[in-house]
């Protein structure tokens, strides 16, 4: 293997040290606490998504109830309430959303939240400064969490608000801290992975628009098929231009996605086939929710992986991860 690619290996693997911790640690957290049960003398917590639970467990170490309304393969676009959703939120004593439009169904029910003079903290809304949102048509771009150098703030932004509802808990700046640095070594493992795909493959087409945080800090080009959110269709048009991008760029691989249809990454393939062009498919990555990798670090690692492979990168610097 070239030195290059051998040290980027090696400093990958010391970058999943960091990591492996923290995901055996929040395995055994997530089944505490999403039981049902409530505990009794603890302020309760309600996360929308897991990518924004799994921070606030790691943050808060045991010193609230922490329950996450999504599962792992909940779409949150499409996502709505029960009349016990609505219920959780109501009870709750902090509540933590993305925000940008991701939980848009639940959106009467944040205001009624906030009416009530519970804490609702938007995190993605909350971590962006200045221009940094991207933006598609005047919309925000609510997928900051697949740019785990912008997410690593939400651990930050998580203790100053558990801080509000519990001032006793002196742990929580450290805690943050331990998460924050946690985060952006998964930041430097993708640098490094996705830096060993040759430069003439570096275009990421999948079945929606969700990976545009993830292709500006690690220089791919990122095209979908839908747009930001599930609920909007990919057009024949939009597929046509796809199937000229992938014929003309001779780009190797499309990916599905685990809460979206695999029918229009087919169609894809097709297109490209009948025009002389063989596609594989790269595989499954998780966009808006987990799916089966569980929580979000687990999920940015099988997404690193399973992409730098597809694209043609260096496999001996992801199979670690396999």
């Amino acid at each position: 293997m070239p030195r290059h690619l051998r040290s980027a290996a090696v400093h990958i693997l010391a970058c999943l040290v960091l990591l492996g911790a923290w995901s055996c640690r929040d395995g055994s957290a997530a089944s505490a606490t999403d039981s049902g049960a409530r505990e009794p003398d603890k302020k309760v917590v309600v996360c929308t998504t897991t990518m924004i639970g799994d921070i606030v467990r790691a943050v808060a170490g045991g010193t609230a109830e922490v329950h996450v309304l999504f599962g792992p393969t909940v779409d949150p676009h499409l996502f709505r309430a029960t009349r016990d959703d609505v219920q959780q939120l109501m009870a709750a004593d902090l509540v933590f959303y993305n925000g940008f439009g991701l939980e848009g169904y639940l959106e009467p029910t944040f205001r009624r939240v906030a009416e009530s003079g519970i804490d609702l903290v938007a995190v993605a809304e909350s971590i962006l400064k200045g221009d940094e949102a991207m933006q598609d048509a005047g919309v925000s771009d609510p997928h900051v969490w697949m740019d785990p150098h912008l997410w690593a703030r939400t651990a930050p932004l998580v203790a100053e608000a558990l801080g509000r509802l519990l001032p006793d808990s002196a742990g929580l700046p450290g805690r943050a801290a331990d998460t924050n640095a946690r985060i952006l070594a998964l930041d430097s493992f993708a640098r490094e992975a996705i830096a060993t795909i040759p430069e003439s493959a570096r275009t990421l087409v999948t079945a929606h628009d969700a990976f545009r945080y993830f292709g500006r800090r690690y220089g791919l080009r990122v095209e979908g098929i839908q747009g930001l959110s599930t609920a909007s269709e990919g057009g024949l048009q939009a597929l046509e231009s796809l199937v000229d991008l992938l014929v003309d760029e001779r780009i190797p691989a499309v990916f599905f996605e685990s809460t979206v249809s695999e029918r229009n990454v087919k169609a894809l393939i097709e297109g490209a086939a009948a025009r002389g062009h063989r596609v594989v498919l790269g595989g499954t990555l998780h966009s808006d929710a987990p799916g089966s990798a569980g929580n979000y670090e687990a999920m940015m690692k099988h997404n690193i992986s399973t992409i730098a492979t597809a694209l043609r990168g260096d496999s001996t610097a992801t199979e670690a991860l396999k």
